[in-house]
């Protein structure tokens, strides 16, 4: 139930629409986990009917009524469950990497598109990163957030998402230079 936990993990930040977690997985759970609004608003009717989330109706004036979710007792319970649990390693499944893999034989000009595209879009996720980290530290040292926020996993999880774009970045550069230099 992977997508599941996500979005249990989402709402510990308090209750929200599926348009609100759209937004927040966009903005901070892609660095670790994807998926479209269509499988949230599907993984959230899971949820209620499983009784892991509750959701009510907010009517509105001039927009359509939306629906608010919030953890309940059990999903809390399952949540930390699953963070109980062992957990198994990642492995990369990227398309780019088996073009790169197969370059020798194929479209070298169409890879370094391709590897240019990655890294622009690396570096745009970077930014936002960097953006979403300025706005969790409010002006705090990162020791000092580490150390007296009341949440930090959040934060932990976007140093790996920063991490992982600034890899990429790095990698891509390599990359781009050394088909430069053949």
């Amino acid at each position: 139930m992977a997508l599941g936990h996500a979005v249990l993990a989402a709402l510990l930040q308090g209750e929200a629409s599926g348009y609100d977690l759209a937004k927040a997985f966009n903005a901070s759970v892609a660095n670790f986990w994807v998926a479209t609004p269509q499988q949230l608003y599907r993984e959230l009717d899971r949820l209620e009917a499983d009784g892991l989330i509750a959701g009510r109706v907010v009517e509105q004036q001039r927009r359509p009524n939306k629906r608010l979710f919030s953890l309940t007792p059990a999903g809390l319970e399952e949540l930390a469950a699953f963070t109980a649990a062992p957990s198994r390693p990642t492995s990369i499944k990227d398309e780019l990497l088996v073009k790169v893999q197969a370059m020798d034989v194929g479209d070298t000009d169409a890879i370094r598109e391709a590897l240019q595209d990655r890294l622009a879009q690396a570096q745009e996720k970077l930014a936002g990163y960097e953006r979403l980290r300025e706005a969790l530290l409010a002006g705090r040292d990162e020791d000092d957030y580490l150390l007296h926020a009341q949440r930090i996993g959040p934060y932990l999880t976007l140093m790996r998402g920063m991490a992982f774009e600034q890899e990429n970045i790095e990698w891509v550069r390599r990359c781009l230079e050394t088909l430069a230099a053949r």
